[in-house]
């Protein structure tokens, strides 16, 4: 374990640094997280040292190199607590993940009529698939909506679930709102109708723990690079019995048992969906940020993000000029909190604050249905991560007092 969680700041040397003349208070952790150096000494190690392809070569370079790139599968299995490495496959990222099901098992089990249920709050990425397959298929696509607090209304969703529905997809952490779905309730009642649940857990894995079997998921899909990986990594979990069933996602080298002239015979999972040449360095580095986040302990980094927003939501609902979205209470709140300044477009507000040296994200955050839903058309979004401190939270509270001062001409 971690001796002081409250002192990384040798591992992160991007933080120790000055942006337009100020500290940089790094507040954009849900776009994507800061690397600690033992993953980037990971990727320079693995290119200086053992560089070569995987599953193919006899030499000691590919040896090397397949043996840490199973290791690092081994190593996300126990993360999320899969039951049997093979039901690991390594993405693009959460994002190729979602797709990967939705253009497999989506387009082998929906048909004329299905229903696949989604919730209002998904990102693009859990919700654009689901989307396009359901005009394809002619199925009937539906939403559960929120509750007047943010979260997830259980009530529409017991309406939404029905006999009809094939496909429920829901993220477990909601990149907007800080809202934790409860997706094991909505496991059981997916089940109790036969369908199958799809998990987005690419806000949830870098945060609190998740155990798959625990939540009795049929697939669940997240991002290195929100985890301290590097990008262009992910991960899908699936239910082994439901990896075996689905086709293949793409067409090459690596995916296959035999090829002959007028047809082919497929590897077994995983290999059967990591066709081509892998993002080798990007798994292994993932492997490397999963050592990281083990190391620490993943309730303590539950608990320190659960310390930040204790610490800072209450100061941002008490500013009478900010309007917060989401659950109002921090015991329910993630580290995003997704918020607006009256009078003030959020592009303005994210660029006040970077003047400030406090890194947020504004926009529409890739979940524009849910924006419509709550009226605007963005927010401004701090995000935090257990590497932030109330220092950064201080520093971002006086940064929205300092942008309404000059935007008011000096008067709040």
């Amino acid at each position: 374990m971690v001796n002081n969680i409250n002192d990384l700041s040798a591992d992160f040397p991007i933080l120790d640094q000055q942006v337009n003349g100020e500290r940089l208070a790094y507040l954009d952790n849900a776009a994507t997280a800061q690397k600690p150096k033992q993953v980037v000494d990971t990727l320079v190690h693995f290119y200086e040292h053992d560089n070569a392809n995987v599953h193919r070569g006899v030499h000691t370079l590919a040896e090397r190199a397949t043996t840490q790139y199973e290791e690092a599968r081994k190593k996300v299995q126990h993360f999320i607590n899969a039951a049997d490495n093979r039901e690991i496959i390594f993405t693009k990222g959460c994002t190729d993940g979602l797709n990967l099901v939705a253009s497999t098992y989506g387009e082998q089990n929906i048909h004329d009529g299905d229903e696949i249920v989604i919730s209002i709050m998904e990102h693009h990425s859990n919700l654009i698939p689901w989307q396009q397959l359901a005009i394809k298929k002619h199925a009937k696509l539906k939403y559960i909506e929120l509750t007047p607090d943010g979260t997830l209304d259980m009530a529409d969703a017991r309406q939404k679930i029905t006999d009809k529905t094939k496909i429920v997809a829901v993220a477990h952490a909601s990149n907007v709102l800080g809202t934790v779905n409860p997706l094991k309730e909505l496991a059981q009642l997916a089940h109790q109708h036969g369908a199958i649940i799809v998990g987005d857990g690419a806000q949830s894995v870098p945060h609190m723990p998740v155990d798959v079997q625990d939540l009795d998921v049929d697939f669940y899909a997240f991002s290195g690079h929100k985890m301290m990986g590097p990008t262009g990594i992910g991960a899908l979990y699936g239910k082994a019995d439901l990896l075996r069933e689905m086709p293949p996602y793409q067409y090459g080298g690596e995916m296959i048992s035999a090829v002959y002239r007028d047809r082919t015979e497929f590897a077994d999972i995983p290999f059967k969906f990591e066709a081509g040449t892998q993002n080798i360095t990007g798994a292994i580095a993932l492997g490397t940020a999963v050592d990281y986040l083990e190391k620490i302990g993943m309730n303590q980094v539950a608990a320190k993000e659960q310390e930040l927003v204790d610490y800072v939501l209450p100061q941002l609902e008490a500013i009478p000029y900010v309007t917060v979205y989401g659950p109002q209470n921090p015991q329910q709140h993630t580290g995003v909190i997704a918020f607006n300044m009256a009078g003030l477009h959020p592009h303005d507000v994210a660029t006040a604050l970077d003047a400030e040296g406090v890194a947020v994200r504004a926009g529409h955050h890739c979940a524009q249905p849910l924006m419509a839903a709550l009226g605007v058309a963005a927010t401004t979004r701090a995000s935090f991560y257990f590497y932030n401190t109330k220092k950064d939270a201080d520093q971002l509270i006086n940064a929205i007092k300092a942008t309404k001062e000059f935007f008011n001409g000096g008067t709040i």
